[in-house]
């Protein structure tokens, strides 16, 4: 693999130069914003989803809310798992961090020493993207979108080859999916047991909601009963 930037003719290199020429052009305020998006913001706004995803479907309550609150955990811990298996990828390939077998890059973030094939940034969005798309296909497109531009960015700053993120989108979406049937079949039935749980059931489904409705307390539709009897 490192063999493939050798040559500023292949296409990955090509690429390289072309998508991060675009931050030699742009105003050093933008290329700050990008660095930061690059590295903390896009994977923040992931989590967030994934957040905002958990409260709209607790607070609904649908019957499936315990297969759809295990989805999202799973999400998390795909991403993970796939950080775990890009350990050994990398140390096999070996490939040089770009800025360091070509010149003339805009490289927006020092200090990148770790070997670039594959991209865990890259890994890591996809992801959770995929395992929020598994959840919920709303937020789990919104997540895929800022996943691909999340790559983008890797690349824009400097510190990837587009092949290191293509190869982050593909292990983390092997994970997330191939690994999903057996993380539901364990998580699921763990959820369902924290969705029966009095005090930490909120987690799964909001409290007096029950298939998306208010649940009707006995005792409490009891004394109405009585309250109409003895106002009629």
């Amino acid at each position: 693999m490192a063999g493939l930037a050798d040559s500023g003719s292949n296409p990955d290199v090509d690429l390289l130069y072309d998508i991060n020429g675009l931050a030699k052009d742009a105003p050093p305020w933008f290329d700050r914003v990008m660095e930061f998006v690059g590295e903390y913001g896009l994977l923040l706004a992931i989590v967030l989803l994934v957040l905002g995803c958990w409260w709209t479907v607790r607070r609904r309550g649908d019957e499936d809310a315990a297969s759809t609150v295990a989805a999202l955990v799973w999400a998390p811990l795909a991403a993970g798992i796939a950080v775990l298996v890009n350990v050994p990828i990398r140390g096999f390939v070996e490939r040089p961090r770009p800025f360091l077998d070509h010149q003339g890059l805009e490289v927006l973030v020092k200090g990148k020493t770790d070997y670039s094939f594959v991209s865990d940034h890259a890994t890591i969005v996809m992801a959770l993207a995929v395992g929020l798309f598994v959840a919920n296909r709303r937020f789990g497109l919104a997540g895929l979108v800022l996943a691909l531009f999340g790559g983008f960015i890797r690349v824009y700053m400097g510190v990837h080859y587009p092949t290191d993120v293509v190869g982050g989108f593909a292990l983390g979406t092997a994970v997330a999916l191939l690994l999903s049937p057996l993380a539901m079949a364990l998580l699921t039935p763990v959820v369902r047991a924290v969705e029966r749980s009095p005090r930490a059931g909120w987690l799964v489904r909001a409290r007096g909601r029950a298939g998306g409705e208010d649940t009707v307390i006995p005792e409490a539709h009891s004394e109405r009963a009585s309250e109409r009897d003895l106002a009629a």
